[in-house]
């Protein structure tokens, strides 16, 4: 029986061993393809800026306000970031080719200017001092016009609709077949134009003290999942010369469980998140009144003390550390934390079980990337 037991632990322990280097093979692409885009973002930027570098067009002969703005997304496009979308792009591509695709690259500087986009306005709807451990470009702008107010903000929402316009231009001007490029780009437009949806969806629920989880869900699909699980898939997959709308339904269905357990790890992290990994302060929702899921969650299963004390706190700019604290000890006394950390692990277990219905047809090692992201996705620490 001890030999016969000893065979089987062995062999479960090698099981084991396979799995585990098909997750660290994985994590190593998905880093390597971040450290890879991070040299060719900075020479996309490097050539914006300069028209005898291919920039021409980018920026106006005359007038200093379209560089600064051009220089202010640069800083924080390249400030740093998980380039979770870079990974997901050139993994979706490898699904169907196993050598490097050229056009991915092009495609994450699309996806990446869209995710710059959406920080410049999120910060500016929040009025967040901090991104990514340096100023927002709202408040670098604000430093460099004190007396000018409504200048900063008006240079803010053009900087972010430069970054989304850029977004788009780098696909369409690069060298993609013009028909890869028109697909690619309808797939950067409309998840553009779903992500400001879900801003405004984002918004609305900030004044609905009792809105559903299911409405959180429609925030999350629009704010984030299509322009950051969606569009990367899509856009992999057509840079590599695939069609994805035969795949559409299954796509969607992992985007949004990937999307979901990944916003409600986000905004665990607001509250239970270190903020030197987080490169921002703790309690950002809560001062900027963000109805998130845990708030939700919290308002839902506080008494009556307790449930003032958040209000109070919701949309207070001057909530204090000590006030965040003891939201923090409610949160873990009612059981919120861990039922929102249950919930997020769900969403991830859905997601990898959608992503395990594509081995046969797709890559494995590609697959098994999308398959294991899920459960990094909800214990990163930033």
């Amino acid at each position: 029986m001890r030999e016969t037991d000893g065979t089987d632990r062995a062999g479960g322990t090698d099981a084991v061993d396979a799995v585990d280097e098909v997750v660290r093979a994985a994590l190593r692409r998905a880093v390597g393809h971040g450290v890879r885009f991070e040299a060719r973002f900075a020479a996309y930027f490097a050539a914006a800026a300069d028209p005898a570098g291919g920039g021409a067009g980018v920026l106006p002969g005359r007038g200093a306000f379209p560089g600064r703005a051009l220089e202010l997304v640069r800083e924080l496009s390249l400030r740093g970031g998980k380039r979770l979308r870079v990974a997901l792009l050139h993994e979706a591509a490898a699904l169907v080719a196993a050598d490097p695709v050229p056009g991915a690259d092009t495609a994450a500087v699309c996806v990446e200017l869209l995710h710059t986009h959406g920080l410049i306005h999120d910060d500016l709807i929040d009025d967040a001092p901090v991104r990514r451990g340096g100023p927002s470009t709202y408040y670098a702008y604000r430093a460099e016009f004190p007396d000018r107010p409504d200048t900063a903000r008006a240079l803010t929402v053009l900087a972010g609709d430069l970054a989304a316009f850029l977004a788009v231009r780098v696909l369409l001007t690069g060298d993609l077949p013009p028909a890869r490029a028109a697909a690619m780009a309808a797939v950067a437009t409309e998840a553009g134009a779903a992500a400001v949806n879900g801003q405004l969806l984002d918004l609305e629920r900030d004044f609905e003290p009792d809105t559903g989880t299911e409405f959180l869900h429609e925030v999350t699909e629009y704010k984030s999942t299509r322009y950051s699980v969606l569009a990367p898939l899509r856009l992999g997959l057509l840079a590599a010369g695939a069609d994805p709308a035969p795949y559409d339904a299954e796509l969607r269905g992992y985007a949004s469980a990937v999307g979901t357990a990944n916003q409600i790890h986000d905004d665990l992290l607001d509250l239970f998140g270190d903020p030197a990994v987080l490169d921002k302060p703790l309690g950002t929702d809560i001062r900027s009144g963000r109805r998130s899921y845990l708030v939700r969650a919290l308002a839902a299963a506080a008494d009556g003390p307790e449930r003032a004390l958040l209000e109070g706190a919701l949309g207070n700019p001057d909530t204090d550390d000590d006030t965040l604290d003891r939201l923090r000890r409610t949160a873990r006394a009612r059981g919120v934390e861990r039922e929102l950390r249950d919930s997020a692990a769900r969403f991830a277990r859905e997601a990898a079980e959608r992503a395990a219905a594509w081995r046969g047809r797709w890559r494995p090692e590609a697959v098994a990337f999308f398959e294991h992201l899920p459960a990094w996705s909800v214990t990163r620490g930033h």
